[in-house]
């Protein structure tokens, strides 16, 4: 079973600089935001990824609304290379309930732009 903990023990974990935390969502919303110091590794990717992890003694596993993570954790928890000491859990409520700081990949912004730029410029000579 995996535990569940919540936003604000999360919040006080980072604080204390005591977890990892593992970012389950599709890089582009990972890049619009996530959890300072998260680790970005797409569900489907996490079972060949899981090798090439130098996991921590605990590790809190989020997602957009703390479903999926669940899972992650027991898939997690259930690899070789996790030791048996290693706590595992999922972040309740997900990224939905998460009220405090966000990183965000500056590449993004700037990708964004640039897309927005070149959709939208006036064609010249038209």
């Amino acid at each position: 079973m995996v535990d569940e903990v919540t936003t604000d023990e999360v919040r006080k974990k980072l604080e204390d600089d005591g977890v990892q935390i593992v970012d389950i969502r599709r890089p582009l919303q990972f890049e619009q935001g996530h959890i300072p110091g998260a680790l970005n590794i797409p569900m489907n990717e996490l079972p060949q990824q899981v090798g090439e992890v130098d996991w921590e003694d605990e590790i809190v596993v989020t997602c957009p609304i703390g479903q999926s993570s669940v899972q992650a954790a027991k898939l997690i928890q259930s690899f070789e290379q996790i030791d048996d000491g290693t706590a595992v859990a999922s972040m309740a409520g997900g990224y939905r309930d998460w009220d405090y700081e966000l990183e965000t990949d500056s590449d993004w912004l700037e990708t964004i732009l640039h897309r927005w730029r070149v959709g939208f410029a006036p064609q010249r000579g038209t």
